[in-house]
C-alpha cells in the first residue's frame, strides 16, 4: 500500500476574476503527472482522477482541465459540490456501520464545505457551500495573525450562509452520530486533545463545541508560524486552520451538533468504495 498527498491550495492562486493563476495550473500539471507516473511506477490498473472544488468554481475550469489533459494525457472528471458530499458521506456510513443510524456529516476542504445526513448508504440530503478553509482565508484575512474585526465579520457571513441548508438539516430530524471527515476536522480534534495519527485509525476521536470555541479563542490569536509549532498541526495547515475552525463551529452549532466523532475515511474513501460497487465503468455520481 501506497499513500501520497501533494498539497497545491489551488483556492489561494486564484486571481481577482476567480481564475487560477497560472502558477497554480503549472503545480496542478505537475502534481496530476507525478500522481500518473506513480500510479505506472506501482502498476495500478486503474487511474481515477477526479477534482472538487478550486477547479469546479474557477471561472477558467475549461482551459485548466484542457491545459491538464494536453500535458499529461489525463482527463480530470470534476465532482459537483453535491457528488462530493455523497461521496463522503458514503465513507462515512461505511467506517460507521448500519448501527449508527442517522448519521450527519461534516467536510472541511480547502475550498468547500460538504454537509449531508441520512439513515441509509445515499443521504437525503446533501449540499456543499463555498466555505473552504483555504477560501475563506484567502478572501478574508490579510493580516497575520487575523485582526479581531475580520474574524467576526467571517463569524457573521458563515452564519448568513448556514442558515438556509441548516433549516433543510433541522428539519430531518436529529442525528443518530454526528460525524466530521477532513484533515481540518482531524487537526482540530488532535489541537483540543484527541490522540494523535500515531495511534492508528481505530482510536476514537472526537471535536466537542465547548473545545472548538476554546481553541479559537486561543489560535486566532497567533501567528500561523506559532500555529505551526503547536503539536498535531503542520505549516501547510498552520495559516488557514483559525476559518478551518470557524466554519466548524458555525456548521455544529447551526445543525445543534455538541459533538462530532472523527471518521479516517473521506472523499478518497468513498470515490473507491464506489468504484468497487460500480466497477470500471464508474465516472462520477448520477
Amino acid at each position: 500500500m501506497s499513500d501520497w498527498k501533494q498539497p497545491l491550495r489551488l483556492v489561494e492562486l486564484l486571481d481577482k476574476d476567480g481564475a487560477i493563476e497560472d502558477r497554480g495550473v503549472d503545480k496542478l500539471v505537475s502534481a496530476v503527472q507525478e500522481a500518473k507516473d506513480l500510479s505506472m511506477n506501482l502498476k495500478c490498473e486503474e487511474f481515477l482522477a477526479f477534482a472538487t472544488s478550486a477547479i469546479r468554481s474557477a471561472t477558467n475550469s475549461d482551459d485548466v482541465l484542457r491545459r491538464v489533459e494536453k500535458k499529461t494525457g489525463v482527463a480530470l472528471q470534476i465532482l459537483t459540490g453535491e457528488e462530493e458530499a455523497r461521496l463522503t458521506f458514503l465513507a462515512a456510513r461505511r467506517w460507521h456501520g448500519w448501527s449508527a443510524g442517522r448519521i450527519t456529516n461534516i467536510d472541511i476542504g480547502g475550498g468547500s464545505l460538504e454537509m449531508s445526513t441520512g439513515t441509509e448508504e445515499t443521504p437525503d440530503l446533501a449540499v456543499s457551500l463555498d466555505l473552504g478553509a483555504g477560501r475563506l482565508t484567502h478572501q478574508w484575512f490579510d493580516t497575520d495573525p487575523p485582526e479581531r474585526k475580520k474574524i467576526n465579520l467571517l463569524r457573521d457571513f458563515i452564519d448568513a450562509e448556514l442558515a438556509a441548508p441548516a433549516e433543510q438539516f433541522r428539519a430531518l430530524g436529529g442525528s443518530g452520530l454526528a460525524v466530521g471527515t477532513s484533515k481540518t476536522l482531524r487537526t482540530l480534534a488532535r489541537l483540543t486533545g484527541a490522540a494523535p495519527s500515531s495511534a492508528g485509525p481505530f482510536v476514537k476521536r472526537t471535536l466537542t463545541a465547548p473545545g472548538l470555541r476554546q481553541l479559537i479563542a486561543f489560535i486566532s490569536r497567533m501567528t500561523a508560524a506559532d500555529r505551526a509549532e503547536l503539536e498535531g498541526i503542520n505549516a501547510d495547515r498552520s495559516h488557514q486552520i483559525v476559518a478551518g475552525a470557524l466554519v466548524a463551529e458555525a456548521a455544529m452549532r447551526a445543525l445543534n451538533i455538541d459533538k462530532l466523532e472523527i471518521c479516517p475515511w473521506a472523499l478518497r474513501e468513498g470515490v473507491i468504495l464506489r468504484w468497487i460497487d460500480q466497477g470500471p465503468n464508474y465516472e462520477g455520481e448520477s
